[in-house]
């Protein structure tokens, strides 16, 4: 008989999503698959900023409890959501396939976010989009908004925004496409470290790390080490306040990683760009470059 394998996870759409892909890949592999959804701490507290509760890394901290108590054997996360530095005990043993890195720009009205007049308002939580987005159009003001993609949608129809940006990736994989406006290319909108990754996360020891590994994806593995490798070179000294992105691409053998980081509220921002044929070369490369270019004034 097949093991079976317990899949926790957030219980938003997105996340039910991206645990029962998981759980159609460990099923073609033989394995017995049953989907756990928890609601946390940070879905319950909708009123409020996610960073002022915790930020992403609640979503995460209460599915590794949930590993702890051997309550599930792996949990499902996006894997922009989970903190650069994980405990000891934990490890992200795979990661299906990326899906579009890239953010989208979202308008009701179809109106480019260019077209938009002084003083409009666009929501987006993420300090990586604030810093980058008060660059590209200094003149829009730019409000928090929270809530899975329907209420994001749904503050939209309310007229509360102007227009919002998302991760492509997730409306994508919740069949809502059709409601992107554009893209921001990859130069103008450095998407966060892993997005567009659904990361899978087991206990260090055990065979459900070796369960995981089986539909991991090596070349989004590859993306995954690079990108949050420059991350893990700060230690602690990010948290969910931080404004950076890291991106790795790959050509013929080449790594290509960028980093962005910024001012939360000032107008400062350092972008650095590097190529490689070692991940562990780029890596201290691009970081090295960030502490020539005065990186720590941005995240001390």
């Amino acid at each position: 008989m097949s093991r079976p394998v317990r899949i926790g996870t957030r219980g938003s759409q997105l996340a039910l999503w991206q645990a029962n892909e998981v759980a159609k890949r460990l099923a073609e592999h033989g394995y017995r698959p049953e989907v756990v959804p928890y609601k946390t701490t940070a879905d319950k507290r909708q009123d409020v900023p996610l960073a002022s509760i915790g930020g992403k890394g609640l979503w995460v901290k209460e599915l590794e409890e949930a590993l702890l108590r051997r309550d599930i054997d792996v949990a499902v996360h996006s894997l922009k959501d989970v903190p650069s530095m994980i405990p000891d005990e934990f490890v992200l043993a795979a990661f299906l396939e990326r899906a579009d890195p890239r953010d989208a720009w979202v308008s009701l009205e179809s109106k480019p976010i260019a077209s938009l007049p002084d003083g409009a308002v666009v929501g987006t939580s993420a300090p990586r989009r604030r810093a980058q987005l008060r660059a590209l159009y200094p003149a829009l003001r730019i409000d928090d908004i929270r809530g899975n993609v329907d209420t994001r949608i749904n503050k939209l129809r309310a007229g509360l925004y102007d227009g919002a940006i998302l991760a492509s990736a997730g409306l994508t994989r919740l069949g809502r496409s059709s409601e992107i406006t554009s893209y921001f290319s990859i130069a103008e909108m450095l998407p966060a470290c892993g997005q567009g990754i659904v990361a899978i996360e087991t206990l260090r020891d055990g065979d459900t790390r070796v369960i995981a590994a089986s539909i991991d994806h090596p070349p989004t593995a590859q993306a995954a080490y690079c990108e949050r490798g420059v991350l893990q070179k700060f230690g602690t000294r990010l948290d969910c306040y931080s404004a950076c992105a890291v991106h790795a691409t790959f050509d013929d053998g080449t790594i290509t990683l960028r980093a962005f980081f910024g001012e939360l509220e000032g107008d400062r921002s350092i972008r650095v760009k590097l190529s490689e044929r070692d991940a562990d070369a780029v890596i201290d490369e691009v970081y090295d470059a960030l502490l020539s270019a005065g990186v720590m004034e941005l995240v001390s």
